[in-house]
């Protein structure tokens, strides 16, 4: 039997988040749950405290392929290096100055919705493509590969 995965992320701001990793990756929020026209309107009706309505959020892949995104809140900070991470796709079968350009141009807009660059890893082929890590708005560590 194959089985489903999702990709759960620990985070302060499980709304804000999920925005920014939507529109790093083309996916869209959940929709709410049959019945309602936003999940506001659900959680009200579910009787959520407004204190608990930003403490989980989802994004998924509106082409169906790639995993679904979850987002829960956690007390505490990030305090380490990343175990797992992400990789953006952002040049695919791309190499050399082709590459590293198609990444600077990505990276340059996720920065502007709130990424910061932490560094480039230049092109060793052949077992080095070029890359370069990111951090998303709560630091967690990615690359644009």
């Amino acid at each position: 039997m194959a089985a489903e995965f999702q990709v759960t992320i620990d985070c302060a701001d499980p709304a804000g988040l999920s925005e920014f990793w939507a529109q790093v990756l083309g996916y869209r929020l959940l929709d709410p749950p049959p019945g309602f026209d936003t999940w506001e309107a659900a959680l009200v009706a579910f009787g959520v405290p407004e204190a608990r309505r930003n403490d989980a959020s989802g994004i998924i892949d509106p082409a169906g392929r790639g995993p679904k995104l979850f987002f829960q809140k956690v007390p505490e900070g990030k305090s380490v290096k990343n175990r797992l991470h992400l990789d953006v796709r952002a040049a695919p079968g791309l190499q050399g100055d082709a590459r590293m350009n198609a990444l600077e141009v990505e990276g340059e807009r996720l920065v502007g919705l709130g990424a910061t660059r932490l560094t480039r890893i230049e092109p060793a082929p052949p077992l080095e493509g070029g890359h370069i890590v990111m951090a998303d708005p709560e630091g967690n560590e990615f690359c644009l590969d």
